[in-house]
């Protein structure tokens, strides 16, 4: 029998207890997705981790879910995740990748450089807040400026309630301003773009080197792509953090509330234009535009909303009629299997 409790340490609660059915209580082991390869996944149980071969009959799964085992450790099914990142695949594809899930924050990590980005910050906000997740903007490279506070600053004037921590992330102390969201059980997940210091923090914060980093070029202060692939490690504090690639291309879908919930300042000055469908645009009486004139909104803030805004609906509706020819070409496959066996069977 399956000792729930010892699963706690590994993020296991309530909420994946209460999707078993009796039988499955005294058959079947749960197990967490700690890496993921092409052919393969790590998973972890109390206290053992193993690899598991990757099937077509699984469904599309990433490093947090848990899964059920039989007593063979062959794959049973997916249990449903409470938070779960996912965007578009790069490129032109139209197929969604998932990025990880039953995620409690949403580290999301930028460097106090040249590559310092709002947008891009905007953009990540607007991820974690689609996937129910808390978002912290963690800026590392502290030890490499003598004003970390004009930075904290910039991050703040996208929204003043938004939890901003500075670290050098080289330091163990430094640590400590992230304990509040490491407690024992819960996952946070790391996200920002290559170079900014994700692995070293995960490094630290492991207190061990886990995960291979390289420095950033001196031109423009950008990040050589080092981590290849996600992994979720216990930490020694009881909580968990998992790593992720830098991803260059961030393609949002699927994340209107997201989207909305992140320039929720936006949202407020929009309910008093004149017209409910305003684009923020020409409009007359638009309280959007007044609010940039008057100087108590960026410009550039509100046109990355637009854009943000823009590329989802474009996104979505790509991977609607994508999802909409999928289940056509399953209906037909089905209808052509029906008719073979009528056909056989005279």
């Amino acid at each position: 029998m399956t000792n729930f409790q010892l699963l706690a340490a590994m993020g296991w609660r309530p909420f994946f207890q209460q999707q078993l059915t009796l039988e499955e209580w005294d058959q079947i082991t749960p197990a967490r997705v700690t890496k993921q390869h092409k052919s393969q996944l790590t998973v972890a149980t109390d206290p053992h981790t193993f690899t598991l071969p990757i099937t077509p009959a699984m469904p599309p799964l990433v490093v947090g879910d848990w899964i059920l085992l039989n007593e063979n450790k062959q794959f049973v099914r997916l249990l449903e995740r409470y938070s779960c990142f996912k965007r578009k695949s790069a490129g032109t594809g139209h197929e969604w990748q998932l990025i990880a899930a039953n995620v409690d924050t949403a580290f999301i990590v930028c460097s106090m450089n040249e590559d310092f980005n709002p947008s891009r910050i905007e953009r990540y906000l607007a991820l974690a807040q689609a996937a129910d997740a808390e978002p912290v903007v963690v800026l590392t490279k502290a030890d490499l400026t003598d004003e970390p506070e004009s930075w904290r600053d910039n991050v703040r004037r996208i929204d003043k309630q938004l939890q901003v921590i500075t670290v050098n992330a080289l330091e163990n102390s430094s640590m400590d301003a992230l304990s509040d969201w490491l407690q024992p059980g819960n996952t946070a997940v790391m996200l920002g773009s290559s170079g900014v210091g994700k692995s070293t923090l995960t490094n630290t914060l492991l207190g061990e080197s886990r995960q291979s980093t390289q420095g950033i070029r001196e031109d423009d202060a950008k990040g050589r792509h080092t981590t290849t692939g996600r992994s979720l490690f216990p930490l020694p504090q009881g909580g968990l953090i998992l790593d992720t690639p830098g991803m260059r291309e961030l393609q949002l879908a699927d994340c209107h509330d997201g989207i909305v919930s992140a320039f929720a300042d936006i949202q407020r000055l929009a309910e008093a234009c004149r017209f409910a469908d305003c684009q923020h645009d020409q409009e007359p009486g638009c309280a959007v535009q007044a609010a940039v004139e008057q100087g108590s909104l960026d410009s550039r803030r509100l046109s990355n909303y637009q854009k943000l805004l823009r590329e989802d609906a474009l996104n979505s509706a790509s991977l609607a009629q994508k999802r909409a020819k999928d289940k056509a070409f399953t209906r037909f496959v089905n209808f052509s299997q029906k008719e073979s066996r009528k056909f056989k069977g005279r």
